[in-house]
């Protein structure tokens, strides 16, 4: 089966799905992901579904290097959600492609916050991707493809505009649990 062949299932998938919403069928949900911290290695394990994944730090931050890092894996999600919004509007707009690749890189500092450089980012930045494609489409198919790809992807928006994340500390076990609450703005 080729990208075009899945595109035009993908057609079918999302038609439909657009239907439902249009009927007043679909509502939102909630999505959740849960990780713990594995003894002896620190490891980070992440679930979400009925899937794992390995996160680890390199061997020079005290990892054993048995996964990407969580810097990796929000540059991995940005890329794969790029491409999976790639394949849905080309599938919605009818435009051919016969490959797709998406790069993603960004810049870290392990230096960020320690003393000379205290207003180094402690996050990615200096994000980038670059869509590769291989297709018969126009100059202006291409063009309209990304500018649905760009207004549509939920994690390039995530990334790009301030979200108010709640997060807090429980105490568990022992006697008393004392919830301990930090409200961050990300900018």
């Amino acid at each position: 089966m080729s990208l075009n062949d899945y595109l035009s299932h993908k057609r079918s998938a999302v038609l439909a799905r657009d239907e439902r919403i249009a009927k007043g069928k679909a509502e939102a949900h909630t999505l959740q992901a849960h990780v713990t911290a594995e003894g002896r290695s620190g490891v980070r394990r992440l679930r979400i579904r009925e899937h794992q994944i390995i996160s680890d730090s390199p061997y020079d931050f005290a990892g054993f290097n048995l996964g990407p890092s969580s810097p990796e894996l929000q540059l991995g999600v940005l890329g794969t959600c790029v491409t999976h919004i790639f394949e849905i509007q080309a599938a919605k707009l009818q435009v051919p492609l016969d490959s797709l690749e998406v790069k993603v890189q960004g810049r870290i500092d392990p230096r960020a916050g320690h003393p000379g450089h205290e207003s180094t980012p402690i996050w990615p930045h200096d994000i980038r991707y670059d869509v590769q494609v291989q297709t018969s489409a126009s100059d202006e198919q291409l063009a309209e493809l990304f500018e649905a790809v760009e207004r549509n992807c939920p994690i390039l928006n995530l990334l790009r505009n301030p979200q108010h994340i709640e997060g807090r500390v429980v105490r568990v076990g022992g006697d008393t649990q004392t919830p301990t609450k930090k409200e961050a703005v990300a900018a």
